[in-house]
């Protein structure tokens, strides 16, 4: 049974960092892609930041120069490090995990983001 567990969130004045951190497991290959994405109140969930085996990295235009993806591939792991945060990026942070490039997408619980002018 596949598991995505986040850490929490917080809050966090304008200007400030915040570093988020997912785990999968259950999955004995490993996962393909792990990622965020990001749900604000009345708006749809958007993609942050993904990370793959491919390699490949992609970022939304929002927040690139200003948040890092890593990841501990041995520990199937996945980091969302947030520099010079914004009102804007104040959302539940949710990650998700896929064993392979085209297979269904694990979802974690989500993390409250909040960030505060």
């Amino acid at each position: 049974q596949v598991q995505v567990v986040e850490s929490e969130g917080g809050l966090v004045q304008a200007g400030g960092s915040l570093r988020l951190s997912c785990t999968a497991s259950g999955s004995t290959s490993g996962f393909h892609a792990m990622g965020w994405y990001r749900q604000a109140p009345g708006k749809q969930r958007e993609l942050v930041a993904t990370t793959s085996r491919s390699p490949s990295t992609n970022y939304a235009d929002a927040v690139k120069g200003r948040f890092t993806i890593s990841r501990d591939s041995a520990e199937n792991t996945v980091y969302l490090q947030m520099h010079s945060l914004k009102p804007e990026d104040t959302a539940v942070y949710y990650c998700y995990a896929r064993i392979t490039a085209w297979g269904r997408s694990y979802w974690g619980q989500g993390a409250q983001v909040t960030v505060s002018s």
